[in-house]
C-alpha cells in the first residue's frame, strides 16, 4: 500500500509539473474587472513594490532599458541567446519557469554564471490571476524552491505569466502580486513588449523593442515556449542599435538598483535540494513506468497469441487422438488403446456434509469401473455417517483423525486396491463418462497424471459469472498450453488421475505447501513423468460465493503455488521434463502469474493518471483494445469448452473489481511469504448446491 500511495504521489507530481499547465504564448487576454487595482499600479512603472502594504513603483532611469526574458531555460534557444549577450557584453534578467528549470539545471546555472539575474516566473507557468490561493503559493513557492535548489540562490523578483504592461493588471494578478509581496517578492511588468511569441518576423520584434525618447524601459523577449529562432536574430540586430543610440542594458536589479538575488539559507537550499530531487525522481519513477507498461502489454498480447494459437494445436491433437481411438485414424497417427482397466477414486473430505452426497452419487454413476474410497479426515458433521447412510455399492468409508488434506489422500492411496487412481474433492460432481475420459490419456506409457476439466457449477450472478470465465478462459486455456508445451504445473484437487506407481515414485502428497495439488504435480514433472490436460473429462465444483470466501481460497491457492514454485525451483536447471516444468512452467508462472499482477494496480493508477492529465480520448481507446482482446480471447475459449457466451457480458465489470481482488490476493501473498509468515489452510465454505448430473 505504502508503494502505490508513493506512486500516486509520484504521478499527481509529475501530471501537475508536465501535463496540468504549460508553457505556452502569452496571448491570454486582459479579462475581468481592474476595480481594485490601485493608480499607483496602473499608472505607475513596471517594477512594483508592495510589501508592507505600501504600494510603491519604479521605472528605470532614463537611457536605461532592462532586458527581460521569459518561459525559459530551454535547451535549443536559450544557449543561442547567452551566446548573444556574451558577444554584446549585456546581462539580462530571466524569468524562468521551475519545471523548465528542473529539466534543464545546467542552463540556469549558466545564466548565473554569465554574469545575469533570474527571477521567478511560477512552477509550471500558471496564470496566478485565475488559479485558486493555494495552486498560487505552490505556483511561487515551487518556482523559487526549483531555483534555490539548482543555485544555491533565492530570488526577488517575480513575473505573473501573461502579464504585460501596468495598464493591464487586473483584479486577480492584483491580488496575487499583493500576495507575493507579503512573501517579500517585487513584481516585474513591462513597458516594451516585442510580441516574439507570434512569430511576426525579425524586423517587427526589432521595431516593437525601439525606444520612444530617452525614457527607461522594461523590454520582454522570451527564450522559451516555442521556435525561438526570430527572437535569437532580432537580440542580436537591436543590441548593436541600442548601444549605437547610447542606451545602456542591463539586468532589471541593476536598472532599478536593487540586489534581486540573494545566497539562500541552509533551509531553503535543503528544502529547495529536496523539492528538485522529488521531482527528478517523479519523473524517473513515471518514465520507468511506461517503459514498464509498454513490456507488461507486449507481454499480455505475447500470452494472448501463445494461449490462443497453443489451445488451437492442443485442439486439433485431441481431435486426431479422438478420430485415432474410434479407427477413423490418419495414417500418420498411431491407434490408441482403450483404457477399461478399474480405476480407484479417492474422495478426501473434512466437513462435507453440504455436498458429499451429490459428489459420491454422482462418482458411483460412473460409466467406468470404479472403486470409491471416501477418506473422512476427521469430520465434526458427520460426512462419514452420511456416505455409510447411502449403502452404495463399491463405496469405502475410512475414518482417521484430522490430519489434513494430504494425510487423507495418502490414507486413500495406500488403501486402493487399482493402478489408476482418481483424486476428486468434496465438493465436486462428475458427469457419468468423466473418469473414463479422465483415464485415457494413460494409454501413453510416459502420462503420469492428467488434469480433468473442471466447471464452476454455482455460476449465478455476477461473481459465479466472472469465477466461470476465469475457469474457462484463465485456467483451461493455460492448460491447454501447458500440455503442448509439456510443463503442466497444477493437476487441480477437483479432478485429477494419476499413476499409482508414479505416486509411490514421488513420495505420495507432500504437506509441505498449502497448495499439495500443484506440489504433487511439480514432483512428477521432475521424476520425469508426462502430465497432460483431458479437456472431456468435466467436473463440476462449488465456487465461492462471496468476496471474503473467494478471497480466503484464493490467497491459499496463490500463497500454496509460490511455495511449491520456491521448493522446486531447482528444475530451472534441470533436464528433461524437469527442465521444461522450471524454465517453461516455473517461467510462465513467474512472469504471469506473479510479477504481472504486481505490476497490475501500478497499470490502473496509470490509467486514472492518464485520464487526469493527458489524452482521455486515447487512453480510452487503449483500455477498450485492450478490453476487446480479453474479450476474443474469451469468445474462443468458451468456444473451445462448448459454453454459451452469455456470461461475457460481465467481462467488462470484471477489471474494475474482480481483476483487483486477484491482484491484492498476489500482492499479500508475496509479502506474506517474504515475510516468512506461515500461512494456515483456509477451508472454504460449502453451499450444497451441487446435484448429480443426469445420465446421458
Amino acid at each position: 500500500m505504502a508503494v502505490l500511495v508513493a506512486l500516486g504521489v509520484a504521478l499527481v507530481v509529475q501530471g501537475y509539473m508536465h501535463h496540468l499547465a504549460g508553457i505556452g504564448d502569452d496571448s491570454l487576454p486582459a479579462n475581468g474587472s481592474a476595480s481594485s487595482v490601485p493608480k499607483a499600479v496602473s499608472q505607475g512603472g513596471p517594477v512594483i513594490d508592495s510589501r508592507g502594504g505600501t504600494v510603491r513603483t519604479v521605472t528605470p532611469p532614463d537611457r536605461t532599458l532592462a532586458l527581460t526574458f521569459d518561459d525559459g531555460p530551454d535547451p535549443a534557444w536559450t544557449p543561442q541567446i547567452l551566446d548573444v549577450l556574451r558577444k554584446h557584453h549585456v546581462h539580462a534578467t530571466f524569468f524562468v519557469v521551475g519545471s523548465a528549470a528542473i529539466d534543464n539545471p545546467d542552463l540556469v546555472r549558466r545564466i548565473i554564471a554569465d554574469g545575469n539575474e533570474i527571477g521567478v516566473h511560477t512552477l509550471t507557468h500558471a496564470d496566478l490571476g485565475s488559479v485558486p490561493a493555494w495552486r498560487e503559493q505552490l505556483e511561487v513557492q515551487g518556482g523559487q524552491q526549483a531555483i534555490t535548489g539548482i543555485t544555491g540562490h533565492a530570488a526577488t523578483l517575480l513575473r505573473p505569466p501573461y502579464s504585460s504592461e501596468n495598464d493591464a493588471v487586473r483584479d486577480g494578478t492584483w491580488t496575487a502580486i499583493r500576495a507575493a509581496a507579503n512573501q517579500g517578492y517585487l513584481t516585474v511588468l513591462t513597458t516594451k513588449d516585442s510580441e516574439d511569441w507570434q512569430r511576426p518576423g525579425t524586423a517587427a520584434i526589432e521595431r516593437n523593442l525601439a525606444p520612444s525618447g530617452t525614457q527607461g524601459q522594461v523590454l520582454l523577449m522570451h527564450d522559451g515556449g516555442g521556435d525561438r529562432a526570430q527572437t535569437v536574430a532580432a537580440l542580436d540586430s537591436v543590441l548593436t542599435k541600442f548601444s549605437d543610440q547610447g542606451f545602456r542594458v542591463t539586468t532589471v536589479g541593476d536598472a532599478v538598483g536593487i540586489t534581486s538575488m540573494r545566497d539562500a539559507s541552509a533551509a531553503e537550499q535543503i528544502s529547495g535540494n529536496a523539492f528538485v530531487w522529488g521531482i527528478r525522481l517523479s519523473d524517473f519513477v513515471v518514465t520507468a513506468i511506461s517503459w514498464a507498461l509498454v513490456a507488461a502489454g507486449i507481454v499480455t498480447l505475447i500470452r494472448a497469441v501463445l494461449v490462443v494459437g497453443f489451445a488451437a494445436s492442443h485442439r486439433r491433437a485431441g481431435r486426431r487422438l479422438r478420430a485415432a481411438g474410434s479407427g477413423r485414424r490418419r495414417v500418420d497417427v498411431p491407434l490408441r488403446p482403450e483404457i477399461t482397466e478399474p480405476v480407484t477414486v479417492i474422495v478426501p473430505a473434512y466437513n462435507e456434509s453440504a455436498g458429499i452426497e451429490a459428489a459420491v452419487r454422482s462418482i458411483v454413476a460412473s460409466s467406468h469401473p470404479v472403486e470409491i474410497i471416501v477418506v473422512d479426515d476427521g469430520s465434526t458433521d458427520g460426512t462419514a455417517d452420511i456416505v455409510e447412510a447411502l449403502g452404495l455399492p463399491g463405496v469405502t468409508v475410512i475414518r482417521k483423525e484430522n490430519g489434513g488434506k494430504p494425510s487423507a489422500l495418502n490414507a486413500g492411496i495406500a488403501a486402493a486396491s487399482h493402478d489408476l487412481v482418481v483424486m476428486v474433492d468434496g465438493d465436486t460432481v462428475f458427469e457419468p463418462d468423466t473418469v473414463h475420459a479422465l483415464v485415457q490419456p494413460f494409454a501413453d506409457p510416459r502420462v503420469g497424471a492428467i488434469s480433468g476439466n473442471t466447471k464452476v457449477a454455482n455460476r449465478g450472478g455476477i461473481l459465479g459469472a466472472w469465477q466461470h470465465i476465469e475457469y474457462v478462459v484463465g485456467f483451461n486455456l493455460d492448460r491447454r498450453l501447458f500440455d503442448v508445451a509439456e510443463c503442466m504445473p497444477t493437476v487441480p484437487g477437483a479432478i485429477g488421475a494419476f499413476r499409482s506407481d508414479a505416486l509411490r515414485r514421488v513420495g505420495g502428497v507432500s504437506d509441505e505447501t498449502l497448495a499439495e495439488d500443484t506440489d504433487l504435480t511439480m514432483s512428477l514433472c521432475r521424476d520425469g513423468w508426462r502430465v497432460v490436460y483431458q479437456e472431456d473429462a468435466r467436473a463440476w465444483t462449488e465456487a465461492p460465493a462471496s468476496l471474503g470466501a473467494l478471497w480466503k481460497q484464493r490467497y491459499r491457492w496463490c500463497y500454496g503455488t509460490l511455495q511449491a514454485m520456491w521448493k522446486h525451483r531447482g528444475a530451472v536447471v534441470q533436464g528433461g521434463q524437469a527442465g521444461k516444468l522450471g524454465r517453461r512452467g516455473l517461467g510462465y508462472l513467474l512472469v504471469l502469474q506473479v510479477l504481472l499482477p504486481l505490476f497490475a494496480p501500478i497499470v490502473d493508477i496509470f490509467a486514472v493518471y492518464g485520464l487526469i492529465f493527458l489524452d482521455p480520448v486515447r487512453i480510452a481507446a487503449l483500455w477498450l483494445v485492450f478490453l476487446l482482446v480479453q474479450f476474443l480471447m474469451a469468445a474462443y475459449a468458451f468456444r473451445l469448452d462448448n459454453e454459451r457466451l452469455r456470461p461475457l457480458w460481465t467481462l467488462p465489470f470484471q477489471q474494475f473489481v474482480y481483476r483487483q481482488l486477484m491482484y491484492l490476493v498476489v500482492i499479500q501473498s508475496v509479502v506474506t511469504a517474504m515475510a516468512g509468515v506461515h500461512l494456515r489452510w483456509h477451508r472454504m465454505e460449502r453451499y450444497g448446491s451441487l446435484r448429480v448430473p443426469p445420465a446421458g
